[in-house]
């Protein structure tokens, strides 16, 4: 299958996950993605690991970020790895960095520099703040950027302190927003034949993923998240009887849906507590209460079962264990197993776009530090004069 991207040549000068992952995703779509990696150390990930995981001396974070990718080693302080660098740039559709603002102004790799040699390149920048103000030159870490949004109050109960993300959603939303952006600069330069600036930051991504409740907030009289004093309740700004409930077996899953209804299904009495349609929110705590009794009484399928028959939304909660040996995981195919030579094997995620009815699969290792360096020096003549094609 040709993929939509195929053709097009970006170069990665990021580290850790929030720009890397906008280059897997622009891989995966077909992109030629070259790591620019400094010597020796290489992205600051080969050694971040999680749950100490690593394989063939690189983190098996690095691996599950990398993929399908090549890696080119360079020190952006010296002159002759400069000049290289810039005949690279005057070859490429689209280049991606997230160093703190200043660095690349002090080396000349700024976008309006960088215009300079390629007019009609695609310039994409992560930051944690943005560009400009106060928080400028702040480490952008994802924990450090939730914290600062508002993002922590939203989970728990009301005894709880602030509750962070149980996944780096900072560092994969900007990613994705970053992704989104060169496409679309892509689109505008097919159209106008010029180049274009594409910034994103960690802070500004968070945000935008709470713009639901942001809004609520902003035209609610500055009205704080009100979270449940009852356990399971999953969302400050939702009613009951929205959250997880423990049965007999487990824990289900409930969506929205007509409480009165929900309620004479499943026996459970709440015409003390619910008068009119307010009352879900008004009475929410006293609700999951009286609801998590009734759900203690039989198992999960049971009640599944029970409510699915009615078209009442519902789910079991299932961990990582059930939950990836459903038949319906199973189905999506989203799961592919990358080689790493000399026998060794890691199982990753894929894509979860389909084109034309195919997923994307795309099996190449993460590279070792500077695999394609020699390769790249060759193919695009950089040790001697290099000439910029058309873009």
């Amino acid at each position: 299958m040709n993929r939509p991207l195929e053709g097009l040549l970006v170069l990665e000068f990021c580290q850790f996950l929030a720009g890397p992952s906008a280059g897997l995703k622009l891989a995966d779509l077909g992109a030629r993605v070259i790591k620019i990696e400094r010597p020796k150390t290489g992205d600051a990930c080969r050694q971040l690991s999680i749950k100490n995981l690593f394989v063939d001396e690189d983190s098996l974070l690095f691996h599950t970020i990398n993929r399908n990718k090549e890696s080119y080693a360079a020190d952006l302080k010296n002159a002759e790895d400069l000049e290289k660098l810039k005949k690279l740039m005057s070859k490429a559709d689209v280049m991606t960095h997230n160093f703190r603002p200043g660095v690349m102004e002090k080396i000349g790799l700024d976008y309006a520099n960088v215009q300079l040699i390629n007019p009609k390149i695609i310039y994409g920048i992560v930051t944690g703040y943005g560009n400009e103000g106060p928080w400028k030159n702040k480490p952008g870490q994802d924990l450090l950027v939730q914290s600062v949004s508002g993002l922590t109050f939203l989970s728990g109960v009301d005894t709880d302190g602030p509750v962070p993300f149980g996944l780096s959603v900072s560092d994969i939303m900007c990613g994705n927003h970053l992704a989104q952006g060169i496409m679309a600069a892509l689109i505008k330069r097919a159209k106008t034949g010029k180049g274009v600036l594409v910034e994103v930051s960690l802070l500004e991504s968070i945000l935008d993923v709470q713009f639901e409740v942001l809004t609520t907030y902003l035209n609610d009289g500055g009205k704080l998240p009100d979270r449940s004093g009852a356990k399971g309740s999953a969302h400050a700004y939702l009613s009951a009887p929205y959250g997880m409930y423990e049965t007999n077996d487990g824990y289900i899953a409930m969506a929205m849906g007509n409480l009165p209804n929900i309620c004479a299904i499943i026996n459970c009495e709440i015409s003390d507590l619910y008068v009119e349609a307010g009352s879900a929110f008004e009475n929410r705590d006293k609700l999951i209460v009286r609801l998590a009794e009734t759900f203690k009484q039989k198992n999960t399928k049971d009640w599944v079962d029970l409510l699915e028959a009615h078209d009442i939304w519902c789910a079991e909660v299932l961990n990582y264990q059930t939950a990836t040996s459903l038949e319906t995981y199973k189905n999506l195919d989203i799961e592919q197993q990358i080689s790493l030579g000399n026998g060794k094997n890691i199982k990753t995620t894929v894509s979860p776009i389909r084109l034309d009815n195919e997923k994307l699969f795309a099996a190449k290792a993460a590279p070792k530090l500077g695999l394609n360096t020699t390769a790249v020096d060759q193919e695009f003549k950089l040790n001697g004069p290099g000439a910029s094609r058309d873009l």
